[in-house]
């Protein structure tokens, strides 16, 4: 079901910890092997820094250590800022600064092969990442939207069925109401779920689009530093070559958060597949003849202009949006669906703020109209319970 995606699903912090924590185990072995090395001679001082080239492209994710052409340019960028005559000082490091600068080096040389990329010359194994990420990121949140519309529609019709079958028992002998109420809280939280990815999807392409406008102010200033000139001091470029660097490994965590979005949305597509193999659209359409579907927009509509009158209730706190402080921050139960239908009727009706919002031991409840919010008040707690094993029924 729909709750145990919600549950597994890892938010952005944690999938990109997980990935630093797999590519850390992953240098690890050449890591060791450079910071536990003691070279004498020659031949293992450039055995010690060939393990460095490898490890510098490693860690940058920047093509393969088996293409010679890579390997090159590593060997390039690397020699331009830590020619192998400092190999000596670099031996006589403790480990821990030993570690430190191979991480520097990584950065410096990934953001001297990205400038390079960017001024025509090498980076032909660098993947075209912002390119990728402006065209692919549109197209998820694309399917995102459309499923999102897909739940929309079922649940408003599930719900519309529900309704018409509590007003007269006898119209739908074929139709199970349990398994019906099951589909819609399915629905339902499918569809909370598809709100996260979108959230996700439209969080990665803002971030996208700040990182190119950096992107592109960070090489024009490189250029701007190192243009014309027989040499250039290194504090002013090296700072300039590791937020280039810092910049691409963001676009690399942004794709690997829009693969994991995409694999995510793959899955998630059996959902409505079950649901179409559960209530067949001709099913649907013949079911819902003569029944008026609405929309959760036009339901709140309907209620707008309703409200508690505050004074008929000594011990219940009410709040409303307009005077409510940080009212987009309250953290609604139910997902912001009417606290009374879900357990009474077995229904996800949207609630309304406006017609108040119950505060109950520190909990926030809307409701779908004024007589549920009435009802509701004046014994929270039985309603809770109830709500709680409605929920447990269909394995919410």
């Amino acid at each position: 079901c729909a709750r145990s995606l919600e549950n597994n699903y890892t938010f952005r912090s944690e999938l990109l910890e997980e990935q630093l924590r797999v590519l850390e185990g992953r240098l690890a072995p050449v890591l060791r092997g450079i910071t536990g090395s003691r070279p004498h001679v020659q031949e293992e001082m450039e055995n010690v820094y060939r393990k460095i080239i490898s490890y510098v492209l490693l860690s940058s994710g920047l093509g393969s250590p088996t293409d010679t052409a890579v390997v090159r340019e590593v060997t390039a960028a690397l020699q331009s800022v830590f020619p192998q005559t400092e190999m000596i000082t670099f031996i006589s490091l403790s480990k821990k600064n030993k570690e430190q600068q191979l991480k520097n080096l990584a950065m410096l040389v990934t953001g001297i092969r990205l400038y390079n990329k960017e001024c025509g010359k090498g980076g032909s194994n660098i993947d075209d990442l912002p390119g990728i990420l402006s065209e692919t990121i549109p197209s998820a949140t694309r399917v995102v939207d459309e499923d999102l519309n897909t739940c929309h529609t079922l649940a408003h019709q599930y719900t519309a069925l529900l309704e018409s079958m509590q007003e007269d028992q006898h119209r739908y002998t074929q139709l199970s109401s349990f398994k019906l109420k099951e589909a819609l809280f399915n629905v339902r939280q499918y569809e909370t779920f598809l709100c996260i990815l979108l959230s996700d999807a439209i969080t990665g392409a803002q971030e996208v689009e700040k990182m190119n406008v950096q992107f592109a102010a960070t090489v024009e200033q490189l250029k701007n530093t190192v243009q014309n000139k027989a040499s250039v001091d290194t504090k002013e470029v090296f700072p300039l070559f590791v937020a280039l660097s810092n910049l691409w490994t963001s676009f690399q965590n942004e794709m690997l958060l829009l693969s994991f979005l995409t694999n995510m949305i793959n899955n998630l597509q059996q959902f409505l597949e079950i649901h179409s193999q559960l209530f067949p659209e001709e099913v649907l359409m013949s079911l819902l003849e003569g029944v008026t579907v609405k929309s959760d927009e036009e339901r709140i509509r309907e209620t707008m202009g309703t409200r508690v009158n505050v004074s008929d209730f000594k011990n219940q706190e009410w709040l409303f949006p307009e005077t409510a402080d940080n009212f987009d921050q309250l953290l609604i139960q139910y997902h912001g669906f009417c606290a009374h239908a879900i357990g009474v009727k077995g229904l996800t009706l949207p609630g309304n703020p406006a017609i108040g919002i119950l505060k109950h031991k520190e909990r926030y409840y809307v409701f779908s109209s004024k007589e549920a919010a009435y009802i509701f008040a004046q014994d929270p707690d039985k309603f809770i319970q109830l709500n709680a094993e409605k929920a447990k029924e269909h394995n919410v």
